[in-house]
């Protein structure tokens, strides 16, 4: 890795940890592209495992109180880990360039969506329905892509939660998923000693940009916040496109 590109990596997860203590979610969404731009997929995934589990730990440990349905949340997680562990064989099987398209298009539906139905929502009955499919593809995504906001998030905003139990049930979301994705990642051989130590290392700037999120999110509203980072979010996808296309 070039001197350069620890800047790169740093500023992205930097990032990522901003968006996390901001909303308590949506890291991948910013780090991912940022890092499979630099690098490629696997490397971005492998980088993330660690700032993923770590953090989510934490915050679903802060938030634990604020769970409302149990079986909501463990059905989300479980059906996710199942799903994660089919996306993560994958990963390694579709070559570079369709991972790169994967990632930006995932991540301009989540945009496209949320500018298109900012009201979207779903009722109760019908989100515990969905609950178990809408994990499993969320996982599938999470594992082949790193990124599975387009869905996870999307579905769990659509609920109209509040914030302490979005909180609550997306970080035992991620936990779950970053607790099958790393012995995974290892017996593909994407994760070794090398990508682990730099994974734990990632964990600074995710953990140093989270206090940062906290403070804008009292300062700025949700919206403009928002549209800044789906500005951000913009821009790197369509580099990646450029990347698979032209690269």
């Amino acid at each position: 890795m070039h001197d350069l590109g620890w800047v790169y990596v740093a500023g992205g997860l930097l990032i990522g940890g901003i968006l996390k203590g901001a909303t308590g979610a949506g890291a991948p969404i910013v780090a991912v592209p940022v890092l499979a731009m630099l690098y490629d997929v696997p490397f971005a995934i492998a980088m993330l495992t660690f700032p993923i589990l770590f953090s989510n730990i934490w915050q679903a440990w802060r938030f634990r109180a604020s769970q409302g349905s149990k079986l909501f949340v463990w059905l989300f997680a479980g059906s996710a880990a199942i799903g994660t562990a089919i996306g993560t064989a994958l990963l390694v099987s579709l070559p570079s360039k369709l991972l790169f398209l994967s990632v930006s298009i995932a991540v301009l539906v989540y945009i496209a969506f949320r500018l298109a139905r900012p009201q979207w929502s779903l009722s109760e009955r019908l989100g515990r329905r969905l609950v178990a499919p809408m994990g499993f593809l969320s996982g599938v995504m999470q594992g082949a892509a790193g990124i599975s906001a387009p869905i996870s998030l999307t579905f769990l905003t659509a609920l109209r939660m509040d914030r302490a139990r979005f909180i609550a049930t997306v970080s035992v979301f991620f936990t779950v998923m970053a607790i099958v994705q790393i012995p995974a990642l290892a017996s593909l051989g994407v994760m070794d000693g090398h990508k682990a130590a730099l994974s734990l290392l990632a964990c600074l700037p995710m953990f140093g940009g989270m206090p940062i999120g906290a403070v804008l999110a009292r300062h700025l509203s949700p919206k403009t916040f928002e549209r800044v980072i789906f500005v951000l979010l913009t821009v790197v996808a369509l580099r990646l496109i450029f990347e698979a296309i032209w690269g």
